[in-house]
């Protein structure tokens, strides 16, 4: 009893050295390194705007011009008039959608493509002719599909949103070890049963990777969609306030778009370490 409490000290102690030993490294790499790319950033902004005032604002002029928007981001001052909170909302819900439906479509696609040889020789080069089609070319079809805007943004966003996943699911599907499924056959496990106990769980990895592009593709293309549809959403902010020729705010824009999509890569990752179990 007293070795395994001295065994426990001792443990404790040399955890605690680790610890502040490792401290500062942790300090440095999570906090401190990131500012120091952000402050290069804005010193590089501001030395632009003052060699240039006609350029663009200082981060000072655009924080002070913006300070409306970001105290107030959920204020309503008319029909045409909302704060960037309601705008960031309404493009969320078109890429969730349009990322949901993808993902429900592609994924039980690249189970095919990746189970079954035939089903990849038939639809391999339809993925790969339709991949690099770029999103805004199936916004004139969807219009025409849809004659409405909101409805036609999900659909570009669906149809951009399958091809990583398609292809990241496959690939991971066709990597599982031949061994393994070779044990399930010996053992007359049913098919079904070797999809979700066997092949799902380890292509599980791939499939996430497959999600996190797609998703990182539909917020990028939402903003541009947004721009030539028109209505509520950031992209037609940014494009609405370039009119005006208002750049304090296409750069609160830049920035709320880059952090929406940090978080919502950083939401994907999460959810992955939970289901996978695996950092």
């Amino acid at each position: 009893m007293i070795f395994q409490l001295n065994l426990a000290a001792i443990v404790a102690v040399a955890g605690q050295a680790v610890w502040r030993r490792s401290k500062p490294f942790i300090l440095r790499d999570s906090l401190l390194l990131p500012c120091l790319g952000f402050l290069g950033v804005i010193l590089l902004w501001w030395l632009i705007a003052i060699l240039n005032p006609q350029l663009m604002p200082t981060p000072a002029e655009a924080l002070v011009a913006n300070l409306d928007y970001i105290m107030n981001p959920f204020f309503e001052r008319g029909p045409g008039n909302l704060g960037i909170g309601w705008l960031l909302i309404a493009s969320l819900r078109r890429v969730l959608i349009g990322f949901g439906l993808g993902a429900l479509v592609a994924i039980p696609i690249g189970f095919l493509v990746g189970m079954s040889k035939q089903a990849m020789m038939a639809l391999n080069p339809v993925i790969q002719i339709f991949k690099p089609v770029s999103p805004l070319a199936w916004l004139p079809i969807s219009l025409a599909i849809f004659n409405l805007a909101d409805p036609s943004a999900i659909f570009v966003i669906f149809i951009t949103s399958l091809w990583p996943t398609i292809i990241n699911t496959a690939l991971g599907v066709s990597s599982v070890p031949k061994d393994y499924i070779d044990v399930a056959r010996v053992i007359e496990m049913p098919r079904w049963r070797r999809i979700i106990k066997i092949i799902l769980p380890a292509s599980l990895p791939y499939i996430f990777t497959g999600l996190r592009i797609s998703l990182g593709i539909a917020w990028l293309v939402i903003v541009a969609v947004e721009m030539l549809t028109g209505g509520v959403g950031i992209g037609f902010f940014v494009w609405d306030e370039w009119s005006r020729l208002n750049l304090n705010s296409v750069f609160l824009a830049v920035f709320v778009i880059g952090l929406t999509g940090l978080l919502l890569d950083y939401a994907v990752g999460k959810l992955q370490e939970f289901v996978t179990h695996r950092k």
